[in-house]
């Protein structure tokens, strides 16, 4: 390991629209950055983390609030809180359990297994007024496409991580997280390795995947529309055939159901 870790923001995307081939415009956006810094062009083993809202966009993954019409759970709630009722009719679709809902906030388990604010539906950045975009269908795959597009163009491997950003339990603040990656395994288990004081490890699973989705949203920010992030020098776990599905905690292991 070198000790240093560099993580560049390509430059700015067009606006992104269902049916984009969003693979050839982060490969245009890397070529442009490669011109401006040499040193920065493809190599093996470099990482590119993708906001999930250019994903979805590009996916179609995304919903015009003029043509929901919201059920009356729906109508009921936003009123009570002060909400657009079509977009809490959009949450309640895209949710597959309540885990709770008070104070004008609906935390959901989406049909993925995620547990996050109003399913992972969201109106930021989405470059219209009166839409809103869901999270892929399934994200793994999204980011196997993204790697496999820019492998066919580049003819250069490089890893893939699908970012958004969470909140998390008894602490303020987001942070990005992994939604689904390529090419390498998302968690590095060390149990059974010993620490620098010759003790065994017995429960140390690092989230490899979920720091370099936060690395790179230092690199961007959240207003730079720079949602692709080039991500040089990590050392990762070789690709095991897990996935992001595989850092979600079973609710056997769940201490607070």
């Amino acid at each position: 390991m070198s000790g240093r870790l560099l993580a560049a923001a390509l430059p700015e995307l067009p606006e992104i629209t269902p049916g984009d081939d969003l693979g050839h415009l982060i490969v245009e956006a890397w070529q442009a950055l490669a011109d401006e810094d040499p040193a920065l062009a493809p190599a093996e083993g470099d990482v590119l983390v993708v906001t999930q809202k250019v994903v979805s966009k590009a996916e179609g993954r995304v919903v015009r609030l003029s043509e929901v019409e919201p059920r009356p759970e729906a109508v009921a709630w936003a009123r009570e809180w002060d909400k657009d009722p079509r977009a809490v009719e959009v949450v309640m679709r895209e949710t597959a359990e309540v885990v709770r809902m008070e104070r004008g906030l609906i935390i959901s388990r989406t049909h993925h297994g995620f547990v996050c604010a109003n399913a992972g539906v969201d109106a930021s950045n989405v470059g219209a007024e009166d839409v809103v975009t869901l999270l892929p269908e399934d994200p793994d795959r999204s980011a196997a496409r993204l790697r496999a597009a820019i492998r066919d163009e580049l003819g250069v491997d490089v890893r893939v991580v699908v970012s958004d950003s969470f909140g998390r339990p008894w602490r303020q603040g987001i942070t990005d997280v992994a939604l689904g990656v390529s090419g390498f395994a998302p968690l590095h288990d060390l149990r059974g390795a010993v620490d620098t004081d010759g003790r065994e490890m017995q429960a140390t699973v690092v989230a490899v995947a979920d720091e370099l989705a936060s690395t790179a949203e230092l690199a961007s920010g959240k207003t730079s529309r720079r949602p692709v992030v080039l991500i040089r020098g990590a050392t990762l776990p070789a690709d095991d055939g897990t996935s992001v599905a595989d850092m979600i905690m079973s609710r056997e292991q769940d201490l607070f159901r």
